[in-house]
């Protein structure tokens, strides 16, 4: 069966929102295409219109604005994984880019289109949770600013509706001397994630945690924070066993709920979380130096 659809090429944001407000849920957007177009080909995906947005200009760009660091929905992950801003101001994106999918795909696939296919084992979602990032959505009605915790909705499903544009994802600039640290469970490089960790560290100056972000792929729809885990840790000194008993009370909290399937049962899911946010949480600190 051969794929038919009309398409469009807008060069605005406004003409985009225009085209996908005309055609309500028949419409897709089409940026980088490293998901969509596989779920074309398998009649998965079966829209009767492509807008395609890579010739809106401005959606590409990677800026620091008000200790913020914003990144174009257009930017490919190829150029974000090579951006000396994003390495000095968002180390833990910088850490998972890398992981994304293999040179092609990162070649071709877009830092919006990642973030708005919401796969929940997929690395930039899992860091954009971690990290608390916010995403600039444009529609019928103007522009809006989403955080993680909202964004994600379920399996492939976000806050964006059909007329709804990703057109930035804002990041908070790490403070100096924090620690990151991504990690994943994978058969192989570049294959989908079994589960993932991410993990990102402040340390006071007398080395008591003044900030430790956890989140989780892979145990639940969508990327998950482990706020339990995170309030336990906070105020306390790094060690071996600390890391321990905030990894098992992460894995064990009431939003990790793994199920299983071709790759993994629920329980080994679980297990393999602990000991990812574990790792993750050791690695991250040890990079941290003390602040002020």
């Amino acid at each position: 069966m051969v794929a038919t659809f009309e398409y469009r090429a807008p060069t605005s944001v406004q003409e985009a929102v225009e085209l996908l407000a005309s055609n309500a849920d028949d419409a897709k957007v089409l940026a980088g295409g490293q998901s969509l177009v596989p779920l074309i080909n398998l009649g998965l995906a079966q829209p009767g219109l492509l807008v395609d947005i890579n010739g809106i200009a401005g959606l590409d760009g990677i800026q620091e604005v008000n200790g913020s660091l914003a990144v174009g929905a257009l930017v490919r992950h190829a150029v974000a994984e090579h951006s000396e801003a994003i390495k000095r101001t968002c180390p833990l994106l910088a850490a998972a880019i890398p992981l994304i999918g293999d040179r092609q795909v990162r070649n071709r696939g877009t830092i919006g289109g990642s973030i708005a296919h919401a796969d929940p084992v997929a690395e930039l979602p899992t860091v954009a949770v971690c990290l608390d990032a916010k995403m600039r959505i444009d529609g019928p009605n103007g522009s809006r600013d989403v955080p993680a915790s909202d964004f994600f909705v379920t399996y492939l499903t976000t806050a964006l509706e059909s007329a709804d544009l990703l057109t930035t994802v804002w990041f908070q600039v790490c403070t100096a001397g924090s620690g990151d640290s991504f990690q994943e469970l994978v058969r192989r490089k570049g294959d989908f994630a079994i589960v993932a960790a991410a993990a990102a560290v402040e340390l006071a100056a007398d080395g008591t945690m003044r900030k430790a972000n956890l989140a989780l792929a892979g145990v639940a729809p969508t990327p998950v924070r482990a706020t339990a885990a995170e309030d336990f840790l906070r105020g306390q000194k790094p060690s071996p066993e600390l890391f321990r008993k905030a990894a098992a009370a992460a894995a064990q909290a009431d939003n990790v709920d793994p199920e299983s399937d071709v790759m993994a049962s629920a329980e080994y899911r679980r297990a393999m979380a602990e000991v990812y946010a574990r790792r993750a949480l050791a690695e991250a600190a040890e990079r941290a130096t003390p602040g002020r």
